[in-house]
């Protein structure tokens, strides 16, 4: 590549992991130009993040990924549990010993709310295996040169028009300039919210974490092959921090998974943990299994934090992802969040690109994403530090001897005074850790609130546990219900209809409202679908009545969803003027029109 040359582009994203990879496959599929850079050569070779839940698997089905991660993800049966052991092995009777254990984001898809809530089920896929799928979509779909790897972000210029940024090219070792319209950083904070001083806030360096991807065959100590995530309370190492053990795949999971990643809980002050040898002695020394062959492919560390960016949006800059908050992998909502920054940004940043919307639509971005970030961020957080109830249940402690810890927990397994006591207080504390495991209304049922949703003045439905359950609704700020329906004898779930454009979706004698639409859509150059959904009539056929039942609309009523599936607007029923109904509402979602005149 030549020196000092310049290129231009609507977007440039810096970064190449999954929110990184997310955004530009959107946007390509939007017809929206976008430059893809990453520092290194390569995708992770980290397994990091592994657990994708519905709402991300429906936005990599919407992308063409899904049913790759699929064929390649652990199977349902393998995942259904996340366990609690007494060690794995050592020289007592008891070690190895399964103390409890807890069914896991729908119980490899078996949980009846899970099923409801959407067509797809949580998967399982470590990022070191996502990313290269995640990467092949995006160059699929991408033009020549879109996604551009060893290429760094040396320098930024940001201007109230755009940005322009100087990048290295490590192939080569030349320069060039990218100018563009929007930048998103999708770079996990390491390079653009240093650039322009954004900071974070929230507790950091809480712990230090160590984690040590292997392969090693431990089928021998694992006979539960129904458990992903298990958690050794190591007695002679103190509590549940003592390790984890995570299944990595890639051929068999289960106890015959080939590789594996292992975690351990140091003080962040601790020397040990930078030292891989005395770190390896003490994996070993936790398993049992000091003899054991086990072939070490990377240790890496991290920081237990739970941190959140002052800032998400800076004129033409947007952080999303890492770059926008970090905290502990405990719910699996790490990447999870990520993936969905990206599809909540790239829809508004294509109306916008292609004159659909205004610019104050992008405002939106961050007024719905961080309340939901921040959430999710506090949720890790706590579910960190729950599993602490588990060791005081337990009454084990790493201030204890190995002997009084395995003393502790003998009234589990033998008839003594406090048995009956102590095993019902263990069980309480492991169901407890359904805040992280079924946390089903944080990983999916999350709500947005802003100008670019239209409230209708309804009561929040109420949930009678606002973490663990997910109450479907159509009420505006809600995610789309799920439902199949038919048409012409094949059956598709409601959400794909949405395909990326907004929909009307009426009731059965709503067909004023479905005129409308296609009104508004070719007066405003907005991309409108409209259909009526019934049980007995309508464009489609509501076959198990899922539709009727959340609905929440009469037969003439009618919900718009956002090409994100989002509910925008909703009424019950018909209204006297459909059309300018529904330009006042396109109006305001798009953000053509001064708020103060916003009035539905």
């Amino acid at each position: 590549m030549s020196e000092n040359r310049t290129e231009s582009v609507p977007v440039l994203i810096v970064g190449g992991g999954g929110a990184g990879l997310t955004m530009s496959t959107a946007l390509s599929l939007r017809g929206i130009p976008s430059i893809l850079i990453n520092m290194r050569p390569g995708t992770s070779v980290l397994p990091k993040a592994h657990v994708l839940n519905q709402r991300t698997m429906e936005i990599f089905t919407e992308l063409g990924v899904a049913e790759e991660i699929y064929a390649r993800t652990c199977p349902p049966e393998n995942m259904r549990y996340t366990g609690w052991y007494a060690g794995l092995n050592g020289d007592r009777e008891h070690f190895g010993r399964q103390l409890g254990k807890l069914e896991a984001w729908g119980g490899g898809y078996s949980d009846p709310d899970y099923i409801a809530a959407s067509p797809c089920a949580t998967s399982n896929l470590p990022q070191i295996r996502l990313e290269p799928l995640l990467l092949a979509r995006a160059e699929e779909v991408g033009s020549d040169g879109s996604v551009r790897f060893n290429h760094e972000l040396t320098a930024l210029e940001v201007r109230e028009d755009g940005v322009s940024a100087t990048i290295a090219d490590h192939n080569d070792g030349s320069a060039y300039t990218i100018e563009a319209k929007y930048l998103i950083a999708a770079d996990g904070g390491r390079t653009v919210g240093r650039m322009l001083g954004i900071g974070m806030t929230g507790p950091t360096d809480l712990q230090k974490m160590i984690s040590i991807h292997m392969t090693a065959d431990l089928k021998p100590w694992l006979p539960d092959d129904e458990v992903l995530i298990r958690w050794f309370v190591n007695p002679d190492f103190g509590g549940s921090w003592s390790g984890v053990l995570v299944a990595m795949g890639p051929d068999h999971w289960g106890g015959s998974s080939e590789e594996w990643v292992f975690h351990m809980q140091y003080a962040t002050d601790d020397p040990d943990a930078m030292q891989e040898e005395r770190v390896l002695e003490r994996m070993r020394a936790t398993l049992g299994l000091s003899d054991h062959q086990f072939e070490v492919h990377k240790i890496s560390s991290w920081v237990l934090e739970g941190v959140i960016a002052d800032e998400f949006r800076r004129g033409p800059v947007f952080l999303i992802g890492d770059a926008a908050h970090r905290h502990p992998p405990t719910g699996g909502l790490g990447l999870n969040s990520a993936v969905h920054d990206a599809y909540n940004l790239q829809w508004k940043l294509a109306a916008v690109l292609s004159g659909q919307a205004s610019e104050a639509l992008l405002d939106t971005y961050e007024t719905e994403r961080r309340p939901v970030d921040q959430h999710n961020v506090d949720n890790a957080l706590r579910n960190a530090m729950n599993h602490f109830t588990i060791d005081q249940a337990l009454g084990v402690s790493p201030d204890q001897s190995g002997e009084e810890n395995w003393e502790a927990l003998m009234p589990l397994w033998e008839s003594r005074p406090d048995s009956v006591e102590k095993r019902h207080a263990l069980n309480a504390a492991i169901d407890s850790q359904t805040m992280e495991f079924r946390h089903h209304n944080v990983e999916f049922g999350y709500t947005y609130e802003s100008t670019a949703i239209v409230a209708d003045g309804s009561p929040a439905p109420a949930a009678l546990d606002e973490t663990r359950l997910y109450v479907p609704s159509t009420r505006p700020g809600h995610p789309l219900p799920h439902a199949f329906v038919e048409r012409e004898g094949d059956r598709v779930p409601l959400g794909s209809l949405v395909a990326g454009e907004f929909l009307v979706i009426a009731g059965e004698d709503g067909h004023d409202w479905i005129r409308a639409a296609e009104t508004i859509g070719s007066e405003l150059g907005v991309p409108v679908r409209g259909i009526t959904v019934g049980v007995l009539e309508g464009d489609y056929i509501d076959v198990r009545a899922a539709w009727l039942k959340q609905r929440e609309i009469g037969r003439t009523g009618a919900i718009v969803v956002r090409p994100d599936r989002y509910i925008a607007y909703r009424s019950s029923d018909g209204v006297a003027d459909p059309a300018q109904e529904l330009r006042e509402v396109f109006g305001r979602i798009t953000a053509q029109r001064a708020p103060e005149s916003q009035t539905v």
